[in-house]
C-alpha cells in the first residue's frame, strides 16, 4: 500500500471487489467501442491475474478512483496495462498519480525500459498527451504485438 498524497491511497487489487470488477467492465467496454475487438489488447481478469502482472486501484477520500497494472515483460522490461480513470475522478490527477507509482515501481524492481500499448483514434487522446508530458515516445512494436493502425505503441528508458 502507498499513500500517493493529499488523501490519495493506491493498493495492490485483487479484483475480487464489486467496484474494480465494475470499473474494469467500464474500461473493457470502452477499449472495444474505440477500436476493433481484433486491436484491443487489454488483458481480462484471468489476464490481469497472471504471475507476471502486479495491479493496482487508487482511492481518493475512501472511493475508487481508478486503476492500472505492471506486467513484466522479461529482463529488464516492463508494460503499463489497464490504465483507467473512474469517471467522478477524471481531471483529478488519478491517472498520473498512478503512472508515478507504475514508474517508482519499476525502478524499485531494477527494470530499464517501460512500454505501453494504447489506442489510436481521438478518444485516447488525453492518455497519449499524458504519456507524452512523461517522456514515453512512440516505438515500434514490442513483446508479442504487431503493427496495427488502431494501436499506438510507446516507451521510455528509466
Amino acid at each position: 500500500m502507498s499513500d500517493a498524497g493529499g488523501g490519495w491511497r493506491i493498493v495492490e487489487d485483487d479484483l475480487s471487489g464489486a467496484a474494480i470488477r465494475a470499473l474494469l467492465e467500464r474500461h473493457f467496454a470502452g477499449m472495444l467501442a474505440n477500436s476493433p475487438a481484433g486491436s484491443c489488447h487489454f488483458l481480462d481478469f484471468d489476464g490481469l491475474r497472471a504471475g507476471d502482472v502486479t495491479f493496482w486501484s487508487i482511492h481518493g477520500d475512501g472511493e475508487l478512483a481508478g486503476c492500472g497494472a505492471l506486467r513484466m515483460l522479461g529482463g529488464d522490461h516492463g508494460e503499463i496495462k489497464s490504465m483507467r480513470t473512474a469517471d467522478a475522478f477524471l481531471r483529478q490527477g488519478v491517472a498520473a498519480r498512478m503512472l508515478d507509482h507504475i514508474i517508482q515501481e519499476s525502478h524499485r524492481r531494477g527494470l530499464r525500459r517501460l512500454s505501453l500499448e494504447t489506442g489510436s483514434s481521438p478518444a485516447f487522446g488525453p492518455a497519449l498527451a499524458l504519456y507524452a508530458r512523461y517522456g514515453f515516445e512512440d516505438c515500434a512494436p514490442f513483446a508479442d504485438y504487431r503493427p496495427d493502425p488502431f494501436s499506438r505503441f510507446m516507451t521510455r528508458a528509466l
